[in-house]
């Protein structure tokens, strides 16, 4: 039984996107998203739709690849979909089927919320295909810096996001070899009731519990013996900076930006 994830994992390629300064990914991301979450028309969709559809293209990542990274997450569009179909009453009814209903505003809003959300998807995976977990380590670190000017663990927050990038894929490959590994024994995770599955899964769950302690214990000795002081100035082996290739990148997102909310203060 083998236990893939895709989300996240880095897809090596020579393109604008992925040479762009990470401060200024994650940036242009945040202001990608809020405006995507604000379209609410059919022109906005179209439009946020061509310029994710242009990002893909300049990313140079297979379509196909970005799929496989956010089918885990197919379900819950179906879900929200479905829910807005069915409870959303607002409008003419354009279908029934005994106690069920759809009118025309579910209609809309189950467009129109699922839209939102795939292309907000799409757009995060893009940038995680696109940049290494050092790089959006250092990035993190660098855009939380201020904080500890006022005291907050800015550099500890990054450390901690960094080691959680770290020990996800880690921690899945421990759960597909204990799951093999109870297999192998006897165990059946696919037979029997709710109840009976839910068991089988305690076993793996307390095996997957006693690897993460192990883990952090062997990393803190790590961090301990190498004398890491959390908060100390750190350099890197890399300096990012700031180009011409970063200013066209947050220009056409502020482009984008105002474009939106001028088709929403026209609609």
């Amino acid at each position: 039984m083998a236990l893939r994830i895709s989300i996240g994992q880095y897809y090596a390629a020579d393109s604008p996107v992925h040479a762009l300064d990470a401060r200024v990914k994650l940036w242009c991301v945040l202001a990608t998203l809020v405006a995507i979450f604000c379209a609410a028309g059919p022109a906005q969709l179209a439009l946020a739709l061509a310029f994710v559809a242009a990002l893909l293209v300049a990313a140079r990542v297979p379509a196909g690849r970005v799929l496989a990274s956010i089918r885990p997450l197919m379900v819950f569009l179906a879900v929200l979909s479905l829910f807005n179909l069915l409870f959303v009453r607002t409008g003419e009814v354009v279908a029934s089927l005994g106690p069920l209903s759809v009118t025309a505003g579910g209609v809309s809003a189950a467009v129109l919320y699922t839209a939102r959300f795939a292309l907000a998807l799409v757009t995060g995976s893009v940038v995680m295909l696109t940049t290494t977990p050092t790089q959006l380590a250092d990035a993190f670190d660098r855009m939380l810096s201020p904080l500890s000017r006022i005291g907050l663990p800015g550099h500890e927050i990054a450390m901690v996001f960094s080691l959680m990038m770290r020990f996800v894929p880690t921690l899945a490959d421990e759960t597909s070899a204990i799951i093999d590994a109870q297999s192998l024994r006897g165990g059946a995770f696919d037979e029997g009731g709710p109840v009976r599955r839910v068991r089988s899964i305690v076993p793996v769950v307390v095996a997957l519990l006693a690897s993460g302690l192990r883990h952090a214990d062997g990393l803190s000795r790590a961090l301990d013996a190498r004398c890491y002081e959390g908060g100390s100035s750190r350099t890197h082996l890399h300096e990012p900076s700031i180009g011409p290739r970063e200013l066209i990148a947050a220009a056409l997102t502020a482009a984008f930006v105002a474009l939106l909310a001028l088709l929403g203060a026209l609609a």
